[in-house]
């Protein structure tokens, strides 16, 4: 297909800037907290490329040029890949007792964003320019549309602004004040065990309204049927069972509640279900994999020849000197510094490790930078292609004998900077597609990206450490993916895992899929509690019910924005609280001051006001 010409925007305006520059860092440190703490929290983050470039042009009260919104808003963005790569992964270091320090956080997030970053600039012609008319780049196109709309006009703008505020009230008055209980639920009659809650998480209500009805319908069927039908009949067979079930070793399952049952069987059912989702991604991806590896090296020698050709500034990419290195030092990093691959490995161990995030980094941003052309960010298979890396290093490692606890969390790390830059890839793909649109310079975007990572690594290092005061794997902080992660590795270098329980959620990932739904939602929703999912599902119904009467395709612009506005605000204010718990001054957990029926009557209440919130956004542009 022949390339379209890309727009070419004013020779006056302004793009690489100062105050794009500090704009778009400013933006990366509110968003990479904020999606740090939700993907804690629910295993999800959200794109934070359309709020970033709405509060740039808001911020800076018009006087930015579209090419600096646009340039503010990729920088802004750089936060979000770091934040969902660290957050899969490192989590299970601290489950394991090997709490990493800060500055090893930073480094792995920051070597993941770099090798993102550098693979995908040679993919750039042919997946951006080449391919404009085949991969669409929804988040890409859709931001472009924003910057546009958003630099003449500041209509909508406040509404984020209003959603920072609500999300953060609404954290302070549960998580600082205890005014009312953070969860209403009641047991289901009839059935075993059953139970059905919902948590008061206004994060989470709005996350809800961004994938709107359909994905998180999927995502509640996924905890219905764990809820309502694998607890209930696991309690149901097992309440005659005189001795403790594998891999319960000490209560009878009569002896068990929802939640203790949940954590030894359901847990495993789910770990199942969201691995076989994300692989099966992959292998049905496969022969995109292989062409899109493939185009590496193309893309190289495209890049190699259009250099002597000087290119005009619009399909001007940094420079192939810059990628070379950029690789090698990311390489080399992991090889040769101690300390930096968690484990405390010998040289012959870090080389493996190496080996393990050239091969499968450089093949998995292949992978996503043209996956997420067809079905944008919010579906890219990160945790599958992350499987796929711990599943692959953890096979050498077992084959040398190397299977202690320090070999896990080698395996691990592997992983954190495969993901993170699976994450990057994704995301500077979608930023390139938007400054395709708008006229942008890919240079200075690149540039911007790494400014972006260089900084938003040492926010999310931090967020994270805030954060562990809570715990991972427990209520509030569930780290559903890193404590998936955690159980495949013990699982290939112990073999202790309860296999059949593993495949029995294959087999309703499979059944998911086979239906046409998204396996890898369904899967999350089977992974956590319904009292999680709830939210994210009352979301959905809001949004559909805000877009009643809209044109077909008509999107609630307005009420997005509010949502992500909603999304920053308890995610900042999570990281505030969390500061305070360490340092003693607030207590993790106290009595709420609304107790009992009269107490969850509150916490509905207070639902119910976040949902007309997101609502009145939603209908504000009608």
């Amino acid at each position: 297909m022949t390339a379209e010409a890309p727009p070419s925007a004013p020779p006056s305006l302004r793009e690489f800037t100062v105050r794009a520059v500090v704009t778009g860092v400013a933006l990366g440190v509110v968003f990479g907290a904020a999606n740090a703490y939700l993907g804690l929290k629910v295993g999800m983050t959200v794109s934070a490329s359309i709020p970033a470039s709405v509060m740039t042009v808001a911020l800076l009260r018009g006087r930015a040029s579209l090419l600096e919104a646009n340039l503010s808003q990729t920088i802004g963005s750089a936060s979000t890949s770091l934040a969902t790569g660290t957050i899969f992964t490192i989590p299970a270091l601290f489950l394991w007792g090997l709490a990493p320090p800060f500055w090893q956080i930073a480094l792995l997030a920051l070597l993941g964003g770099i090798l993102g970053l550098a693979a995908m600039i040679p993919l750039r012609r042919m997946l951006i320019v080449d391919a404009h008319g085949e991969l669409p780049y929804p988040e890409g196109r859709a931001c472009a549309e924003v910057l546009k709309a958003t630099t003449t006009s500041a209509s909508g703008s406040a509404w984020i602004f209003r959603g920072m505020a609500v999300g953060a009230g609404m954290k302070l008055l549960v998580a600082l004040l205890f005014a009312v209980p953070s969860e209403a639920g009641a047991a289901v009659p009839l059935l075993p065990k059953a139970e059905v809650a919902l948590e008061f998480a206004p994060a989470l209500l709005a996350v809800g309204f961004i994938l709107g009805y359909r994905q998180a319908a999927v995502v509640v069927a996924g905890a219905v049927v764990s809820s309502l039908a694998l607890i209930p009949l696991i309690a149901w067979i097992g309440a005659g069972l005189p001795v403790p079930l594998f891999p319960e070793r000490e209560l009878t399952i009569a002896q068990m509640d929802a939640s203790q049952i949940w954590r030894q069987y359901i847990r495993y059912i789910g770990a199942g279900a969201v691995a076989t989702a994300g692989i099966l991604t992959v292998l049905r991806n496969m022969p995109m994999m292989a062409g899109a590896f493939v185009s590496v090296a193309r893309g190289m020698r495209k890049e190699t020849g259009a250099a002597a050709a000087a290119p005009a500034a619009t399909d001007r990419d940094l420079p192939g000197g810059f990628i070379a290195a950029a690789i090698a030092v990311v390489i080399a990093a992991v090889a040769l510094v101690p300390g930096l691959i968690a484990g405390d490995l010998g040289f012959v161990a870090r080389l493996v490790c190496a080996l393990g995030v050239a091969v499968f980094g450089l093949l998995s941003v292949a992978v996503a930078a043209r996956i997420v052309g067809i079905v944008g960010v919010s579906s890219q298979p990160t945790s599958g292609i992350t499987l796929v890396t711990l599943l692959g290093t953890a096979a050498v490692f077992a084959a040398f004998g190397w299977d202690d606890l320090g070999a896990r969390a080698a395996v691990l790390t592997v992983g954190t900077v495969v993901a993170v830059a699976t994450s990057k890839a994704g995301d500077i793909s979608q930023d390139l597609k938007t400054g395709y649109l708008v006229g942008a310079t890919p240079a200075w975007q690149q540039l911007g990206q790494l400014i972006g990572a260089a900084c938003a690594c040492w926010v999310v290092a931090g967020t994270v450490l805030l954060l562990s005061s809570y715990g991972f794997g427990g209520k509030e902080l569930a780290a559903p993916q890193a404590t998936l992660m955690k159980t495949i590795i013990e699982g290939v270098l112990s073999g202790e895992l309860p296999w059949g329980l593993v495949a029995t959620g294959a087999g309703i990932s499979g059944a998911a899929m086979l239906c046409g739904v998204s396996g890898l939602a369904f899967a999350i929703g089977v992974y956590l509690p319904i009292a999680s999912m709830l939210p994210i599902f009352l979301g959905g119904c809001v949004r559909a019910l805000s877009e009643r009467g809209r044109p077909t395709g008509g999107e609630a612009r307005s009420g997005i924005l509010a949502a992500a506005g909603v999304v920053a605000g308890e995610g900042l204010a999570g990281v505030l609280v969390a500061g305070l718990v360490v340092s003693g001054l607030v207590p993790k957990k106290a009595p709420p001051l609304l107790g009992g029926e009269v107490g969850e009557l509150a916490t509905l209440a207070l639902v119910a006001a976040i949902c007309w919130f997101l609502y009145r956004g939603a209908r504000a542009d009608a």
